[in-house]
């Protein structure tokens, strides 16, 4: 039974979020819908935060012709002062961030300390965003013809849809959007239907600051709904460029759909992260990785810890080591503090976890902490679930997917050439670590002979990546990056000029033309 919600409205009022909701925006411009409506339930409570329409086909028009004509405005103002307008986001950002973080964890369920460290991540990429603005270099080349010379250079893409997963409800998003409005473009986002009101908020913050630049205000839409509105955006062939966070499912829909109209396409799906733990480790430092790599976000971040790849020499004595922590985490509430592990984003995700907890039982895992559903005072939302651990065998069919969800597999290993195999033998490839002391073990890890991932750390987990790199992984993760160093070269179009400054005009490769 759905509660309505009173307590969190002052929240949301101070985030500009009244009790009537609309489907879609054109910067500030609310834009009415007949789409249907669907709730957004905080997974804590159970309560209802709001209900919104899903944006119509009428809407969406109207949303694409005005990002159509923000572009061809946009473009046309100097990168630094596009920076300097995501430099004033940044602090609007900082202003908001107790509020803001609060929401991401009334709505999503991260613990408050992740709530506010993801609204200081969209932060700290409207910084780096800044720098980038005065950055966007090209090359200069030498021409092999006399008198030519050549170089290349950056121009914007145009519209770009951003279509984001409810685990980093606001986060992702401004990783695609602040380095793509300083690069030119203009951003259609479509949030998770499972956090709309982040989205709506993020928005709003945004239009403001647009508005008070005299900027034009559609650099920045939004729409809501759920697959059928995203599906507007990869269709559409006035979208340049679709950037989707989600499931490997999800991605390669997305995937195929964008290529049939040749368009382009920057996925981050799913990871089946791990972490090889050698017998030359300091354990000290590979439990605490471990531990919250596995059971931060309640195991919903795509760089979750899946999988603990353990030197047989020191199996059992680790092992021993992760049940004393699991016996005293602490669930509930995470706007509590002292909680470390908060609920499932909804009910459907706790089927998942109790399926996927049947299928390691069939295949012959073996028990080593228990993952249930927890009922009772507290829990009363029904997406709260104890974290579990299971010895397994890394072939096993339920290993080599994703579950979304605090459970954690143990895998034994003789020698790092096995530790490697057992590493890079999945579908994904997005995020990995390596525990060791040993100089020689964590170059290899990281030579090409060595993780097969986007992501490869060592003596650090698997989650919590910094936004000043690249974020994205190979294989089934889909090949994207995002965020910090040259991922910027997405956004935007790479043009090759040459420039005949001679009176003669010399063919390349030699070729003889003569009139």
């Amino acid at each position: 039974m759905i509660k309505e919600s009173t307590k969190h409205q002052e929240l949301l009022r101070k985030l500009g979020i009244q009790e009537k909701i609309p489907g879609a925006y054109i910067g500030s411009q609310a834009l009415d819908s007949s789409g249907k409506y669907f709730d957004s339930t905080s997974p804590i409570d159970g309560v209802r935060l709001g209900s919104i329409p899903s944006t119509d086909r009428q809407s969406y028009e109207k949303v694409i012709s005005a990002s159509h004509e923000a572009f061809l405005k946009w473009r046309m103002i100097p990168a630094p002062k596009r920076g300097e307008i995501v430099r004033q986001y940044g602090l609007r950002l900082r202003e908001n961030k107790e509020a803001l973080g609060r929401l991401v964890t009334i709505e999503m369920g991260k613990s408050i300390q992740e709530g506010l460290g993801e609204v200081q991540e969209m932060i700290d990429i409207c910084d780096f965003a800044v720098g980038l603005s005065r950055q966007l270099y090209g090359l200069t080349m030498h021409s092999e013809r006399p008198g030519h010379r050549m170089y290349e250079q950056y121009h914007p893409l145009g519209v770009v849809g951003i279509i984001s997963a409810f685990n980093f409800p606001v986060a992702v998003w401004s990783w695609n959007a602040m380095i793509a409005m300083v690069c030119g473009d203009v951003c259609i986002w479509k949030p998770s239907e499972k956090t709309p009101l982040c989205g709506i908020a993020c928005q709003k913050l945004l239009a403001d600051v647009l508005k008070e630049n005299d900027a034009p205000e559609a650099v920045s839409c939004l729409i809501n709904g759920d697959y059928e509105v995203g599906e507007f955006m990869t269709h559409d062939p006035k979208i340049a460029l679709i950037s989707a966070t989600g499931s490997i499912r999800m991605g390669k829909i997305v995937g195929q759909s964008v290529a049939a109209r040749l368009g382009k396409s920057l996925l981050e799906l799913g990871g089946n992260n791990a972490i090889i733990i050698s017998q030359h480790a300091d354990l000290d430092i590979a439990l605490p990785a471990a531990v919250f790599g596995a059971v931060g976000t309640c195991g919903q971040r795509c760089t979750s810890t899946r999988r603990l790849i353990i030197h047989e020499s020191i199996f059992d004595q680790f092992k021993q080591k992760l049940i004393n922590a699991y016996g005293q985490l602490k669930i509930g509430d995470p706007l509590d503090e002292s909680n470390h592990v908060g609920p499932l984003i909804d009910r459907d995700a706790v089927e998942t976890f109790e399926k996927a907890i049947e299928e390691i039982k069939k295949e012959g895992g073996k028990e080593v902490v228990p993952a249930k559903k927890l009922e009772g005072p507290g829990y009363g939302s029904g997406c709260y679930v104890s974290p579990g651990i299971y010895e397994v065998s890394n072939h096993f069919n339920i290993v080599q997917d994703e579950t979304f969800a605090p459970i954690l597999y143990l895998i034994k290993y003789k020698d790092i050439e096995q530790a490697l195999a057992y590493q890079n033998g999945v579908p994904q490839g997005l995020s990995s670590s390596i525990m060791t002391n040993h100089m020689r073990e964590s170059e290899r890890f990281l030579s090409h002979e060595g993780s097969d991932c986007g992501i490869a750390n060592v003596n650090i987990g698997t989650s919590g990546a910094e936004i000043g790199g690249a974020f994205g992984g190979e294989k089934e993760t889909g090949g994207g990056r995002e965020s910090g160093s040259d991922a910027w070269k997405a956004y935007m179009r790479r043009q090759t000029n040459t420039i005949n400054y001679s009176a003669d005009l010399p063919l390349a490769q030699g070729i003889k033309f003569d009139l």
